[in-house]
């Protein structure tokens, strides 16, 4: 299994596979345009000088989990934190260690490239994540979070 940042000059083939995956956990209709506004958040987070990227988990061509971050700036922390928006893999391979590579090399390219901070979100009742971050040195925070569409 080889872990690896999506590079900006991925193949159309690779961006589909990833897009694929991440609709895997998508409960939308197809036919809301999901699957397209997926594939061009994609696109858009592995481009040279984005402040976002993907990270992949791939094995003989195939990919297996994804995450998605963006990086922000903290005025707490006085520096960048990365917030993970996405960490997904394939349900016929989970169980298998792949979520933890992908985060630990989520973490040690974070702390290789300054980065303060990692924070998440999972659900309230998700203890197999709960249980996998938490193994991992990441601790609760109490906060409730909110959103305004356009």
């Amino acid at each position: 299994m080889f872990v690896y940042e999506v590079p900006a000059d991925a193949t159309e083939d690779l961006t589909k596979k990833i897009a694929d995956l991440i609709s895997q956990q998508r409960t939308r209709s197809e036919d809301d345009g999901s699957y397209q506004k997926v594939l061009n958040g994609i696109s858009l987070a592995i481009q040279k000088d984005s402040n976002s990227g993907v990270i992949i988990a791939e094995e003989a061509g195939e990919v297996f989990g994804v995450a998605f971050y963006n990086i922000g700036i903290s005025l707490p922390l006085g520096g960048p934190y990365l917030w993970l928006n996405e960490l997904f893999v394939r349900e016929n391979a989970r169980n298998k260690g792949i979520a933890r590579k992908i985060l630990l090399h989520l973490i040690h390219w974070a702390e290789h490239e300054g980065i303060k901070s990692i924070e998440l979100e999972t659900g309230i009742n998700n203890s197999v994540t709960k249980h996998l971050y938490n193994s991992l040195d990441f601790h609760d925070i109490v906060s409730q979070r909110y959103r305004f569409n356009f």
